[in-house]
C-alpha cells in the first residue's frame, strides 16, 4: 500500500503546520474542526494555503458583501503603497533648483518601469513576513517596512529589466513599449536603470536604518545584484551576437545561467528578506530555504523560455526573441540533446538569425521534435521534485510559504 505521506504528495496535499509564531496549544484545536475536503483537516489546510496565495493569481473580486477578500486586499495594499514610494523618493527634491529636473525624470522612470508587472516578488516579501511574524508584532510601522522592502525587490527587478531589454534589443515589456524604445529615451535608459537601482538603497536607509536587520538587507540586496549580474554575464558570453556556437549550449551551462540570473533574486531574495525582518538569520534556515527556492527559480526560468516561443504575447506581455538573440534557452538545449545530424544542421543554419523565415524554421524544428510534450513532462516531474524538497527542507518555516510559490508558478501562462 502507498504510504500516506507519498499519497498526500501525489495529489498535491501537505500537512501544513501553523505559522511558526502559533503556540502549540492553539494549533491542535482548529485541526479538529471540520474543514473543506469532505471534512478532511488535511485538505482544509491545503485549501487555506491556496486561499492565501489567491492574491498573486486573481484580479480583484467582490464577495456577497461587496468587500474585497483579505488576500486580494493584500495585493491592493501593496500596489497602493507605490504612491508612497514615489513620494518619498521624489517629493522633497522635485523643486530643487539644481537637481529638480533630474528628480522629475526619476519620477517618470519609476512610474513607467516599476509598475505593470505581476508583483510576485514584492508581494512574496509581505506575505512571508506575515506568515513568520506573530500578529501582535505586525504593527503599522513594521508592515510599512515590509511593503517598502517588497517594493525594493520590485525596483531591483525594474533595474534588471530596463537593462536586459537594451542588451536583448527587445521591443515590448509588460504589454507596452520598452523604455529605451520610447522616443527621446534611447541609451539614456542605461542611466535611468542606475536611478532605479540607487533608489533601493535610499529606501532601505529611510525605512530600515534603525532596525537590527538593516545590514542583513543591505548585504542581501548587494549579493543578489552581484549574482544576477554574474548570471547575465554567463548568458551574454555564452551566446554572443553574430557568433552562433551550438557547442556552448550545454545543460550544465544552462543551469548555471538560470541559477544566477533568475533564481537568486526572483525566489531566494524576497523570502530571505522577510526572514531577516522576522529575526530569522540562522545559516541552516537560510540554506534550507535556498535549496527549495533555487529549484523553483530554475523551474520558473524554463517556463519563461518555453513561453518566449510558445506563449501568447497578448498574455505574456512581450514578444519573445530568444531564437533571434542566439540565447542559450532550455528549448535549444533540449533540441540539441535529441537532434539528428540533419536537424542539428538546420539549427546551425537558422539559429541566432533575425530573418523571420529562419526564426520560423527553428520553431518548426522544435515542433517537429515535439518539444512541447518534453516540456509538459518536465513541468510535472519538476513540480513533484519541488514538492519533495518542501517536505524535506521547509521546517521550521511554514510550508505554506513554499507551497504558495509553487502553486503560483505551476502551469502559469505568463
Amino acid at each position: 500500500m502507498l504510504p500516506l505521506s507519498r499519497w498526500l504528495r501525489s495529489v498535491g496535499v501537505f500537512l501544513l503546520p501553523a505559522p511558526c509564531w502559533v503556540p502549540q496549544d492553539r494549533l491542535l484545536g482548529p485541526l479538529r474542526r471540520p474543514t473543506l475536503g469532505h471534512r478532511c483537516p488535511v485538505l482544509g489546510a491545503w485549501h487555506s494555503a491556496r486561499c492565501w496565495w489567491q492574491a498573486w493569481t486573481e484580479e480583484p473580486r467582490m464577495n456577497g458583501d461587496q468587500k474585497l477578500d483579505a488576500y486580494t486586499q493584500e495585493r491592493q495594499n501593496f500596489i497602493q503603497h507605490f504612491s508612497q514610494i514615489v513620494k518619498v523618493l521624489t517629493e522633497e527634491d522635485i523643486g530643487h533648483p539644481e537637481t529638480g529636473d533630474a528628480i522629475t525624470r526619476l519620477k517618470e522612470v519609476l512610474e513607467y518601469n516599476a509598475i505593470g508587472g505581476k508583483y510576485n516578488r514584492g508581494l512574496t516579501v509581505v506575505v512571508t513576513f506575515r506568515e513568520l511574524v506573530e500578529p501582535r508584532k505586525q504593527d503599522a510601522d513594521s508592515l510599512q517596512r515590509a511593503l517598502t522592502v517588497g517594493w525594493c525587490v520590485e525596483l531591483l527587478q525594474a533595474f534588471f529589466l530596463v537593462s536586459d531589454d537594451i542588451m536583448d534589443s527587445s521591443v515590448t515589456r509588460r504589454g507596452q513599449t520598452c523604455w529605451y524604445q520610447k522616443p527621446g529615451i534611447g541609451l539614456d535608459a542605461i542611466n535611468d536603470a542606475f536611478l532605479l537601482e540607487s533608489s533601493i538603497y535610499r529606501l532601505l536607509k529611510l525605512y530600515c536604518r534603525e532596525q537590527p536587520y538593516y545590514l542583513d538587507l543591505i548585504e542581501l540586496f548587494l549579493q543578489s545584484s552581484y549574482q544576477t549580474e554574474i548570471g547575465q554575464t554567463l548568458d551574454l558570453i555564452t551566446a554572443p551576437q553574430h557568433n552562433v556556437d551550438l557547442g556552448r549550449f550545454t545543460e550544465k551551462r544552462y543551469k548555471s545561467i538560470v541559477k544566477y540570473k533568475t533564481a537568486f533574486y526572483s525566489f531566494y531574495l524576497p523570502v530571505a528578506a522577510a526572514m531577516y525582518m522576522a529575526g530569522i538569520n540562522g545559516e541552516k534556515e537560510h540554506a534550507n530555504a535556498k535549496k527549495i527556492l533555487l529549484e523553483m527559480g530554475e523551474f520558473f526560468q524554463i517556463q519563461d523560455d518555453y513561453l518566449d516561443l510558445f506563449g501568447d504575447p497578448s498574455v505574456t506581455g512581450k514578444i519573445g526573441t530568444d531564437i533571434q538573440d542566439n540565447k542559450c534557452s532550455w528549448l535549444v538545449v533540449q533540441c540539441l540533446q535529441r537532434a539528428s545530424p540533419e536537424q542539428r544542421q538546420i539549427l546551425q543554419e537558422n539559429y541566432g538569425q533575425k530573418e523571420a523565415e529562419k526564426v520560423a524554421r527553428v520553431k518548426a524544428l522544435y515542433e517537429e521534435m515535439n518539444l512541447s510534450a518534453v516540456y509538459m513532462q518536465y513541468e510535472e516531474d519538476s513540480y513533484s521534485h519541488i514538492m519533495g524538497l518542501i517536505e524535506q527542507y521547509a521546517a521550521p518555516l511554514p510550508p505554506a510559504i513554499f507551497l504558495g510559490l509553487a502553486q503560483k508558478i505551476y502551469k502559469r501562462k505568463k
